[in-house]
């Protein structure tokens, strides 16, 4: 079977938080089943201000010597997953890494680049952030951007992005975007999460939403295990989602986990409880790595 997992920060750890041990390591990979780990690129509190450039570059190194030095492989496209052997893909979160200029996409298309999360938390020249309320969508240099990001078939990542942001997205883009790492909102009343509407259109578009493992986005109670994340997952193949849904864990990138699902050696109880719920062999390998791949085909990547 084929696993992907859409959204790790294990490199902002790595070169920024130092003291912290990572979850995303090869022998949990391996031990979970992971096929292609996608690895961010995050400037993390470094705004428009405080040259996210050079904080997103010193990621990439990290990445560049684990590639050299300790034998990760990188991966070009997740058509590039196979079973049995971990791959990385690398994407952005935060595309004030890109400091409002269109031609570092091409840059970061040429390092591996193959999603770009429009924004973080803050305010960029690109978009508005969800945390910054709904009003305000892609702006003029954003535009820029996103032609020259559909040109190289990256995917336009609204995790974090408003909602005007992401209606703009639906409406106009090219391709479809996606969501790396989201939950439901109608489950999880957060502003992080996607509405009802927004799903459906995901949907329609040919998108893709990978549920995100952190608890306070899966339960208000902010706990939550396997079955709660299955629930998420759930919620989206009923609204008719079931080739558009899939697993965006965050690890590394989030302070708590699910009680049963804390590394990616964890991600099989998330099968297992989708095989639990009844759901057929092909529909779990679906959800766990080949609708991810399938996206991509969709984006126009063939290889």
């Amino acid at each position: 079977m084929i696993i992907c997992d859409t959204h790790c920060d294990v490199l902002y750890t790595r070169v920024f938080q130092q003291d912290t041990k990572p979850v995303v390591t090869p022998e949990n990979m391996q031990a979970g089943g992971i096929s292609l780990q996608t690895c961010t690129l995050f400037s993390g509190t470094n705004g428009v201000e405080k040259h996210p450039y050079e904080a997103g570059m010193k990621e990439y190194r990290e990445f560049r010597r684990l590639v050299e030095e300790e034998n990760w492989i990188q991966a070009d496209s997740p058509l590039q997953a196979e079973e049995g052997k971990c791959k990385a893909m690398l994407s952005m979160e935060g595309g004030e890494i890109l400091e409002g200029n269109p031609d570092r996409v091409e840059e970061f298309f040429q390092y591996g680049i193959r999603m770009i999360a429009l924004t973080w938390n803050r305010e960029n020249e690109i978009g508005v952030p969800a945390k910054l309320g709904p009003e305000g969508g892609i702006k003029k240099t954003g535009w820029d951007i996103l032609r020259v990001m559909a040109e190289h078939r990256i995917a336009a990542d609204t995790s974090h992005l408003n909602e005007a942001g992401f209606w703009d997205l639906i409406d106009k883009h090219s391709q479809p975007p996606m969501a790396s790492h989201s939950c439901v909102r109608t489950l999880c009343d957060h502003f992080r999460n996607l509405r009802d509407e927004q799903i459906r259109a995901m949907i329609q578009r040919g998108g893709w939403i990978g549920i995100n493992f952190y608890p306070d986005f899966l339960s208000k109670r902010g706990r939550a295990d396997a079955c709660r994340i299955a629930e998420h997952i759930d919620y989206i193949c009923q609204m008719g989602g079931e080739k558009n849904v899939g697993f965006g864990s965050d690890f590394d990138g989030i302070n708590t986990t699910p009680v049963d699902v804390q590394t990616p050696a964890d991600v099989p109880h998330i099968l297992a409880e989708l095989r639990r719920r009844g759901y057929s062999e092909q529909a779990v390998e679906d959800i766990a790595g080949r609708n991810f791949i399938e996206y991509y085909k969709r984006l126009g990547w063939n290889s």
